[in-house]
């Protein structure tokens, strides 16, 4: 087991000791580990000698890197290996017996031929918790390529996503591949928990469409348990009303009033206390149900002041609202708020503005130790400590 000096003052953290062999790239399996790095772990990125694909993702960029690559690689050691040469596959092989944890998202069944799969790697190295991430499984959809654009057109969220009489759009964000990398992160952390127990590793396998019905949550249900096949309602919601933008005086405002004491405090707010008592909008049901007949009645009064005079008199009254922000006023809104949602990591010149870790520690918080690595940065110092008899790495 690796042992890493902690590179920045305090506790190390929660994972601290446990090396990770990253196998992954794109955006899945490279979140998953950056998540682990946050969180103490040695994660080592090994990279083919073209690199990372999202090396080449551009623009934007930031000193001629793609930030999409600088967006989840921080924290991590890289070193290039091409698995055709047989020095390089040696060295391979060798991190993977030394790790605790190994992530990979080639096709399944695409490490066999490098003796580099979950059964290869676990024969000598029975404690380790590999985890597999792919598009659509390793049973009949193995041969299909996983691209976050297609979970999102076959699972379904595209027929979800978009104006009711318009076409069907993407999300905004590759939604499922973030969400994959949490399940393989959640996965990886439940099977290192057994491991504390049984002593032994495990296969973790997550792939991108059951990770896409599983995130569509009630979407999903309504079909399974209900018989309802869901449709395109634009911003609106199925189940709630107002869940949606309303428009106000100068643009609209979200206003989510998801039970009836918060549809209360939205009526005493607008000065419409009457509404709350009308058996057409007493409970949520009979507002979904009669949205058509609310909403003017709602946007009347909301119509006569801009949005960020109703936003603050909303907040304070107690009802969730906010205005629609580009990602600057997103970050801003954060800052203000008191999130420090921006985080530099690495020291000096090559410090790097990041994106805070979400989840906080009252004891082991997490790192920034170091900026996204450039490819192969640190392949001379892995290659000597793979080449070495000694399985703990004190030096870096």
């Amino acid at each position: 087991m690796t042992k890493r000096t902690d590179e920045r003052q305090g506790p190390a953290g929660p994972l601290a000791g446990l090396l990770v062999a990253d196998f992954s790239r794109i955006l899945a399996g490279p979140y998953c580990t950056m998540l682990l790095a946050d969180l103490g772990a040695e994660v080592i990125k090994v990279e083919s000698p073209g690199g990372d694909d999202t090396r080449t993702w551009m623009p934007p960029t930031r000193d001629g890197v793609s930030t999409y690559y600088l967006a989840i690689n921080r924290n991590k050691r890289s070193i290039a290996l091409d698995l055709r040469d047989e020095g390089d596959l040696a060295a391979a092989r060798e991190l993977a017996a030394r790790a605790d944890v190994v992530v990979e998202n080639f096709k399944p069944g695409g490490l066999r031929r490098f003796g580099l799969d979950y059964d290869s790697v676990s024969a000598g190295n029975p404690a380790v918790v590999y985890a597999s991430i792919s598009g659509f499984g390793s049973g009949k959809g193995a041969a299909i390529p996983g691209y976050d654009l297609m979970v999102q057109a076959i699972s379904g969220l595209m027929s979800l996503t978009g104006d009711p009489e318009g076409p069907p759009y993407r999300a905004g964000i590759s939604v499922f591949d973030v969400m994959t990398g949490l399940h393989a992160t959640i996965g990886i952390l439940a099977a290192l928990r057994h491991r504390e127990t049984s002593g032994d590793g495990q296969h973790v396998e997550v792939n991108l469409l059951s990770s896409a019905l599983s995130g569509m949550v009630n979407h999903g249900s309504a079909y399974v348990a209900g018989g309802e096949v869901p449709f395109r309602m634009g911003n609106a919601h199925p189940s709630l009303f107002p869940y949606e933008p309303l428009p106000t005086a100068d643009g609209e405002l979200i206003i989510t009033a998801g039970n009836d004491g918060q549809f209360a405090k939205l009526c005493q707010a607008l000065g419409l206390p009457e509404l709350v008592d009308d058996p057409r909008f007493a409970r949520t049901e009979d507002r979904t149900a009669n949205r058509e007949e609310l909403r003017p009645l709602l946007v009347e009064r909301l119509r006569t002041r801009p949005k960020m005079d109703w936003f603050r008199e909303l907040t304070a009254a107690g009802v969730p609202a906010g205005p629609i922000n580009t990602i600057d006023g997103g970050v801003a809104f954060a800052e203000e708020v008191g999130l420090d949602p921006v985080v530099s990591v690495g020291e000096g010149d090559q410090a790097i503005p990041s994106v805070r870790n979400p989840i906080g520690f009252s004891a082991t918080p997490a790192r920034y130790d170091l900026p996204p690595p450039s490819l192969d940065e640190h392949g001379a110092e892995i290659r000597k400590w793979l080449a070495s008899t000694d399985p703990t790495r004190s030096d870096t």
